[in-house]
């Protein structure tokens, strides 16, 4: 077994003393983008074992593929630094793993739509993060005539409308479930207090995601990537602490201050008014909450009229926990809409 070099490290090298050499002068782009942990740089020497190994896509005009490919091809050693250049997986028969396709045709299998002639509101609302941010997370090798990079570049975040809707959205999640954590630990349910708790700390992370702008990853590298926010510091120990408490008490303490600091921070952003970033009891009850109905009003305050009729359930991974949905987009397009006048 050769040495553990990251993926992004041994396709950059790939793409240069392989590939490249073989496209030409022919313009192109090049990229290591799509699935796999190590498209975003979370592959460990564990990786290797499961459909890991030399391989990207080169980006060329139609009336390239053919010849290109051909190239390409007939270029290609049996290993590379001592990996396998031709290898399955599973139901995947050994084969090599450099694609080359036209941009659009390649994005419309990755996202199910072609960015390069625009973004809808559906396409934004109905596309999982984890599958824009195997477009613009991945690395870029060469990108000779810049579509590649316009295309990055025009799929890097939310516009601010769909941005304040996401959020109002991710804020509606915490209401709806803030004070079940002490309701089910008041009637004896510790296992479901501490499973709405997990929900809830799940909901504060995917929140963080959205204020710094930050595509959230599907649920194996959800924690990972959370790590690497500016919010971690401060809001990972005090959702450590919460779900690691043995009562209520140390649950609601952990909370409490993990919703507190996501408060300020979205305040810090400046899109909709100031909002009282405290907690105070649920109505006349003890628990402690932060009312989160008040930031999804500040965030509908700042909408234009159209938005302000559209159900919030959010975007597709908003109100859908499916890693079929998540991962593969044919799923995601086929999945009901609930756009209303969006």
């Amino acid at each position: 077994m050769p040495e553990f070099v990251p993926g992004r490290e041994l396709n950059a090298a790939f793409y240069a003393e392989v590939v490249a050499p073989a496209v030409g002068d022919v313009e192109h782009a090049a990229g290591y983008l799509g699935w796999g942990s190590e498209v975003l740089g979370n592959d460990t020497e564990r990786s290797t074992d499961h459909g890991w190994g030399p391989r990207l896509q080169v980006f060329v005009d139609e009336t390239e593929v053919a010849a290109v490919g051909e190239r390409v091809r007939a270029a290609l050693p049996d290993e590379f630094r001592g990996w396998p250049v031709r290898f399955g997986w599973d139901e995947v028969a050994p084969r090599d793993h450099v694609e080359v396709v036209p941009l659009a045709h390649w994005l419309r299998g990755q996202l199910g739509f072609d960015p390069t002639a625009g973004v809808t509101t559906a396409d934004w609302l109905t596309t999982p993060q984890q599958l824009i941010l195997e477009v613009v997370g991945g690395a870029v090798f060469h990108d000779g005539v810049g579509d590649l990079t316009a295309v990055r570049a025009a799929l890097a975040w939310y516009p601010d409308e769909i941005w304040l809707y996401v959020l109002a959205c991710q804020w509606r999640r915490i209401e709806q479930r803030e004070a079940f954590v002490g309701r089910t630990s008041e009637v004896g349910d510790e296992l479901g207090s501490r499973i709405v708790a997990a929900r809830l700390a799940r909901d504060v992370i995917r929140m963080c995601f959205l204020i710094e702008r930050r595509y959230a990853p599907y649920t194996k590298w959800l924690g990972t990537a959370f790590a690497r926010l500016d919010a971690a510091n401060e809001v990972r120990p005090a959702l450590e602490r919460a779900l690691s408490a043995d009562g209520y008490a140390g649950r609601e303490a952990g909370l409490v201050d993990a919703y507190e600091s996501v408060a300020r921070r979205f305040n810090g952003l400046g899109l909709t008014d100031p909002v009282e970033p405290t907690v105070r009891p649920f109505h006349s009850r003890s628990f402690l909450v932060l009312h989160s109905e008040r930031f999804v009003a500040a965030c509908l305050a700042r909408m234009t009229e159209p938005w302000r009729e559209v159900p919030l359930v959010g975007a597709v991974d908003q109100h859908v926990d499916s890693t079929d949905i998540a991962s593969h987009v044919e799923v995601a397009k086929k999945f009901p809409r609930f756009l209303g006048n969006a």
